[in-house]
């Protein structure tokens, strides 16, 4: 039993069960025994491995990307470059490295990067250590100062918590963490249904929301409307909200059980991007796409870029950039390219930002 385990069995021993959406607070951003707060989860001596860390086209592409959307926006000086949950800080260090062949857009950018690990704001220091621009941390979104913005979010959402309802009878009951009869933690709902809910649905059904998800897409679109930008999101999930659940646990690279090893173990949930785009306009935002990231990268350059890299690679460097590109864009269980979504935020004004176009398809 870990010691973040222990904290909250005695947190429901005391107050009773807890909804999940608590839990998975406490399990990764408990100020001193989270998930986030006390290690590297990433790469391969993690515990998963993100796009930043397969190739560093990822960032460098969404570093264009940036450029691309300052020019639009009329060059504004200064403008914040904001990262949501920065990991090691490769995306933003690609992204910077990428936009050196914009100087006037490098020279205007000021770094925020909204992170609230002690650990991983050390390792993002370091990856940024060179830059040669301002950096600043934030805890939250809000803390970032005014004025316009472009955000990079990149498996950010899918880490905020989510409440699930069970459909039981003739009402929707919320699920929450327990005590089982052994005394280990153990899923069970609420006794009485929340009257606020009224969708029908057949018995055993679930119902996945992200109110955090929703209140950070709300914040983030008013601050677009308000001071101009646009940002960019990138994470997995699906384009149409449904019934399911989608809580997994995932611990060296294995799935694992998400009500073991706490604080030890990533807690994630699918995004739902259609919900998270409608909290975004309802907010005062225009939304671009979504669609799926090998569509978005094949647009911006993907091709090209890894075309260019194998140039000065030897063979074994060229198969590494080939099966990188697979990974970022391919279809099938092993690769990224349609599991992952991208959506735009933006100021109503500003025009379809890169690789969101409106005419034509997305490339196959």
């Amino acid at each position: 039993m870990t010691p973040l385990e222990t904290e909250i069995r005695a947190m429901i021993a005391q107050e009773g069960p807890m909804p999940l959406e608590r839990y998975m607070a406490l399990a990764l951003g408990h100020p001193t025994l989270g998930y986030y707060m006390t290690r590297d989860p990433f790469g391969a001596s993690g515990d998963f491995v993100t796009a930043p860390e397969i190739s560093q086209m990822f960032g460098e592409l969404l570093g264009l990307w940036a450029a691309e959307v300052w020019t639009m926006m009329g060059a504004p000086a200064p403008v914040r470059l904001v990262e949501l949950g920065p990991g090691r800080g490769a995306l933003i260090a690609d992204a910077l490295r990428a936009a050196a062949v914009a100087p006037a857009f490098r020279a205007a950018v000021s770094v925020e990067l909204v992170e609230t690990s002690p650990a991983l704001r050390k390792r993002q220091a370091a990856a940024l250590a060179g830059v040669g621009l301002p950096v600043a941390w934030r805890e939250r979104l809000e803390d970032v100062p005014d004025g316009p913005m472009i955000v990079l979010a990149n498996e950010f959402f899918d880490a905020l918590p989510v409440r699930h309802y069970v459909r039981v009878g003739e009402g929707w009951r919320e699920r929450l963490v327990g005590l089982g009869p052994d005394g280990a933690l153990a899923f069970g709902v609420a006794p009485f249904a929340e009257p606020a809910i009224a969708v029908p649905a057949p018995e055993g059904a679930v119902m996945e929301l992200s109110p955090i998800g929703h209140r950070v897409a709300a914040t983030l679109a008013r601050r677009l409307a308000r001071d101009g930008g646009a940002a960019l999101i990138v994470d997995y999930g699906h384009l149409r909200s449904g019934f399911g659940e989608t809580l997994q646990a995932v611990r060296a690279h294995r799935y694992a059980d998400p009500l073991r090893d706490v604080g030890e173990a990533d807690l994630t949930a699918h995004v739902d991007f259609a919900s998270l785009g409608e909290a975004a306009r309802r907010a005062g935002a225009a939304v671009h796409g979504p669609i799926a990231q090998g569509a978005l990268l094949r647009r911006l350059g993907l091709a090209q870029r890894a075309e260019r890299l194998a140039r000065g690679a030897d063979e074994a460097g060229a198969r590494a950039i080939a099966a990188a590109t697979h990974r970022l864009a391919g279809a099938g269980a092993d690769a990224m390219g349609e599991l992952f979504k991208a959506v735009a935020f933006a100021h109503p004004d500003l025009p379809a930002p890169p690789g969101f176009e409106t005419q034509g398809a997305p490339p196959a």
